[in-house]
């Protein structure tokens, strides 16, 4: 099982709606608007690197109002 953050900046407003949405996608964990240089904050988890790549592409970035995803893998040292 692979887990990441994503971090997502979104246009001037559409936080809280770009969150809910995300929220009900298969994988996600957990979303969040918050403060700072990034809107929302999303867990999500897969079973492959590849799978988690192809989620973030194929369903995240697809969503209206994001306008960029940075997607940090979970490791454990």
């Amino acid at each position: 099982m692979v887990q990441a953050y994503i971090l997502i900046q979104t246009e001037v407003g559409k936080a809280s709606t770009v969150a809910e949405t995300i929220s009900e996608l298969p994988g996600v964990i957990q979303a969040e608007d918050v403060t700072g240089p990034y809107d929302v904050i999303v867990r999500a988890q897969s079973d492959t690197v590849d799978e988690l790549g192809r989620m973030v592409v194929a369903r995240v970035q697809q969503v209206d109002g994001i306008t960029r995803t940075l997607t940090c893998p979970v490791v454990h040292l």
